[in-house]
């Protein structure tokens, strides 16, 4: 009897250490499962983030690149109203040297007077519509001389009247639309 009462103390024990055996091995593995839940859930936030990351920066650039297109068509706009007249412009200086070219003539009798006359009404009309869209006339006699806004096309010796680089005479004038230069004044320079 006592190695039966042994027998069931040693097989108690046994079964006692095997209970705790598994729950030793169930709370083991109970934490690895956690980890292992834990590790995906921390790599996909992680991977959520990164694409949200991503997706704002595209976002903030697509913005920013609409906003430069923007401003470059607003630009764009502005220039062409601002320089609409410039082909008009270059047109009509050819009529405009004619014309100043018909006054510049000499005439001796009453026809020719008003014939003179309506040439000039019809030059001021020009000059003033032209004056109207921004286009006004170079400043070049007696000016110092710009590569920029003048075409020299002969030089003379400088003297006392007519300093070096200086504009002596236009040859033909020279007309600009706000800054845009549409034909340079022809000029001789001294030198």
């Amino acid at each position: 009897m006592a190695e039966e009462k042994k027998q069931e103390e040693v097989e108690k024990t046994k079964a006692e250490d095997n209970e705790t055996t598994d729950k030793v091995v169930e709370n083991e593995s109970a934490e690895i499962e956690a980890e292992e839940i834990d590790i995906p859930e921390i790599s996909e936030v992680e991977e959520l983030t990164k694409k949200f990351n991503e997706m704002e920066d595209k976002f903030l650039r697509a913005r920013a690149e609409i906003a430069n297109m923007s401003n470059r068509n607003k630009n764009e706009r502005e220039q062409l109203v601002r320089y609409r007249s410039q082909d008009l412009g270059k047109k009509l200086l050819t009529s405009i040297d004619n014309l100043e070219r018909a006054l510049a003539t000499e005439v001796t009798d009453d026809q020719g007077a008003s014939l003179k006359k309506g040439v000039e009404m019809v030059l001021e009309s020009l000059t003033v519509a032209l004056k109207e869209e921004g286009i006004t006339e170079i400043k070049a006699e007696g000016e110092s001389f710009d590569p920029n806004l003048h075409q020299a096309v002969q030089t003379v010796p400088a003297d006392d009247d007519h300093k070096a680089d200086t504009i002596v005479n236009v040859l033909q004038k020279g007309y600009q639309l706000h800054d845009r230069v549409l034909r340079p004044a022809m000029v001789i320079v001294a030198q």
